[in-house]
């Protein structure tokens, strides 16, 4: 059998979707593109399995849609994979649509958060075979693959692993709620070669050193409780992989491949003793000398002990998602952390060494202008003072199929329920202070790249070439985000969801 794992291109003239390994769909003006690591995965188990895989990432290679139907159409494919997300599911309906037109012998397997949680739907809007829901679908599509080879295309419901939706004689069926009961370190490492790494290599913000590149030690988050995360319809449980292997990687990340930097893109980075045994791996292994390594972290998790055991193993760029500075909100959103407790962790990372990034978002519909304020202030804060590196702001999207969204639905706070319009560009939500007050207040936080002492600290911190390429970079980066959040020819738009 020949599987396609696909991502056929998405023309808008939004920009750049970013799709592939994000939690949070954006288009994006200036293109990023981030490695898929659970796809990458997917393919390099089939192929160790002896399938012939082809990696097809048709937005990273920047085909256009006609180069992608040629490409279909003259390349014989028994399956192929594609993973879709709330903004672009209506879209990635049509091309399913023409895609089966045009080949309608080759099977369509949809993966992704949206269609774990509503699959019929996706079953009943587009001719797509299957459905693999939850976050393993590495090992549910090989399964199906297996099933298929093995009874020669028939099927047989009772060898298919739960989770998996698909069609029988003109009717939907499942096999069940889908089971994290997978062990992940029964997965051979991911083929960089076969997933074409180098298009992922630069173009990515948080990037200091090229060329980078992704691993993914667990899936995803221990906390898993935040309401607003599209990621815990998919990991409703925490799997990790033993620090060996990741470090068996990294190894071959630097030695074959000449990385320079790693972004472990785990929805939070493991603590306790198997950090502290990985990064003694990496000190003993002498890695710490040869790359920096990249994670997503939550407040509070770690001791200064910790932060500086992380900074002589090689890690500089740890992510925390801050989210608000209201502590009313933290408690609604099930943050379970506290204001002064994040600020002071954020203050021990940067004391250590590291360079914390912090996420905040803007929306809440209980936040009024007073609150949305506390939130821009402690942002700007963190960063004219030195404690945090780097920022992102975002538009608080609820996303279905998560609890805020289910929130969202009882108390009437929905502005739009068009899922084309749940991509950051514009709020949602109906809030106190009104959209264009939201969009302003996303402005705000990243203008503060131009306050003198920011622009000082950064200046002065200059320690390599390097530096002076991150720094021309990240630039480019907070032009393209102010961008994103000021776009007039997103004000019609807005306007009619406002009538809605």
């Amino acid at each position: 059998m020949k599987i396609a794992i696909s991502y056929p291109p998405l023309e808008n003239k939004k920009g750049t979707p970013l799709l592939g390994q994000n939690r949070q769909f954006q288009w994006f003006n200036s293109p990023t593109y981030i490695y898929p690591m659970v796809p990458a995965s997917a393919a390099t188990y089939l192929k160790s399995k002896g399938y012939d895989v082809i990696w097809n990432d048709a937005i990273a290679e920047e085909w256009s849609f006609r180069k992608y139907l040629n490409f279909y159409r003259n390349t014989e494919i028994d399956l192929v994979m594609i993973e879709t997300k709330t903004p672009v599911v209506k879209m990635h309906w049509e091309i399913i649509k023409k895609l089966k037109k045009l080949k309608p012998q080759t099977l369509i397997a949809v993966v992704g958060d949206h269609v774990t949680s509503f699959p019929e739907e996706t079953m009943n809007a587009c001719p797509a075979d299957y459905i693999l829901t939850g976050g393993n679908y590495d090992f549910l599509l090989a399964n199906l693959c297996d099933h298929l080879r093995d009874h020669h295309g028939r099927l047989k419901p009772e060898s298919l692993e739960k989770g998996i939706w698909y069609r029988n004689e003109g009717k939907i069926y499942n096999t069940g709620k889908f089971e994290l009961n997978q062990d992940l370190n029964e997965l051979p490492m991911i083929d960089r070669d076969l997933t074409k790494w180098k298009l992922y290599s630069e173009k990515n913000g948080n990037y200091s050193k090229l060329p980078g590149t992704y691993t993914m030690a667990a899936r995803d988050c221990w906390h898993h409780k935040c309401t607003f995360c599209s990621w815990t319809t998919l990991y409703p449980k925490y799997l990790v992989r033993r620090p060996e292997l990741l470090l068996d990687e990294i190894g071959v990340l630097i030695e074959r491949y000449g990385v320079k930097e790693i972004m472990d893109d785990s929805g939070a980075f493991p603590t306790g003793e198997w950090l502290r045994k990985f990064c003694h791996g990496m000190i003993k292994r002498g890695y710490h000398k040869k790359v920096i390594i990249d994670c997503n972290m939550r407040f509070c998790a770690l001791s200064f002990e910790d932060y500086k055991l992380m900074r002589a193993a090689g890690f500089r760029f740890v992510l925390f998602g801050m989210e608000s500075a209201n502590q009313v909100t933290l408690d609604r959103i099930k943050k379970c952390e506290k204001i002064e407790d994040m600020v002071e962790s954020c203050r021990l990372a940067k004391k250590a060494g590291l360079s914390p990034h912090i996420t905040l978002m803007f929306g809440y519909p209980w936040e009024n202008t007073a609150m949305v304020q506390n939130t821009v202030r402690l942002g700007r804060k963190l960063l004219i003072k030195g404690w945090a590196h780097t920022l992102q702001a975002t538009v608080l999207i609820p996303y279905p199929g998560t609890p805020l969204h289910r929130e969202c639905k009882e108390k009437g706070w929905l502005l739009t329920e068009n899922y084309e319009d749940y991509d950051q560009r514009m709020p949602v939500m109906k809030t106190p202070m009104g959209n264009e007050k939201i969009k302003e207040a996303v402005q705000s936080v990243y203008k503060v790249s131009f306050h003198p002492e920011f622009l000082a600290r950064r200046i002065f911190g200059i320690r390599s070439f390097s530096d002076v390429k991150f720094l021309f970079r990240a630039a480019g980066k907070v032009i393209g985000h102010l961008t994103d959040f000021g776009q007039k020819n997103e004000n019609k738009r807005e306007k009619e969801c406002q009538k809605r």
